[in-house]
């Protein structure tokens, strides 16, 4: 039985799945920061980033999430996070912090061998003023050293407010996306 008949009988009825809503689309042209100030946090409790041919202005580059609270970018020392790091040396690294200016989303990433970094994160109770803010992430990336390199894991924002934006911004190196295509959705709940 094919899986859409499944669903059917299993529910009574048609399944009405969510369905994911464009929000914005940034293309990167070398700023320090990309900013999505309109997150409508009001109609969506799940958002989802994603990210394709991110690459920075200078080499092994690192990248971070910040957001806005009512409007006010957070970034006091309060973000947690923790990620594992995969690469082909063969390394694997715990990245994590208890108490951070920003949540890493994406690591080492290179100008070299044309390696690029993509990926999503999905945000969850950003315009929720009674829980906290957190992520989920995935990304791949090469590094300086010309390794592939993959990283997974989650972040929060451990203090309740209205989340209303969301700031990506790299703070190693020269601090610039250089390119990239950076896209937010919604993710409509049926």
């Amino acid at each position: 039985m094919p899986l859409g008949a499944a669903r059917f009988g299993l529910l009574g009825g048609v399944a009405d799945l969510a369905s994911l809503e464009l929000i914005e689309t940034i293309t990167a042209s070398g700023g320090a920061t990309i900013d999505f100030t309109s997150i409508q946090e009001s109609t969506y409790n799940v958002h989802l980033l994603t990210f394709v041919n991110v690459q920075p202005s200078s080499g092994n580059d690192v990248a971070g999430i910040r957001l806005y609270e009512s409007g006010t970018l957070e970034t006091a020392s309060v973000y947690q996070y923790a990620i594992q790091s995969n690469n082909t040396d063969p390394s694997f690294t715990e990245i994590k912090s208890t108490a951070d200016s920003k949540i890493r989303f994406l690591g080492g990433y290179s100008t070299n061998f044309n390696f690029t970094g993509n990926g999503y994160v999905y945000f969850y109770n950003l315009g929720d003023s009674s829980k906290y803010s957190f992520c989920t992430l995935m990304n791949t990336t090469g590094t300086n050293g010309n390794d592939y390199n993959s990283m997974f894991g989650s972040g929060v924002l451990p203090q309740t407010s209205t989340v209303d934006g969301i700031r990506l911004f790299n703070y190693f190196a020269s601090g610039n996306f250089d390119e990239g295509v950076f896209s937010l959705y919604g993710i409509a709940e049926s």
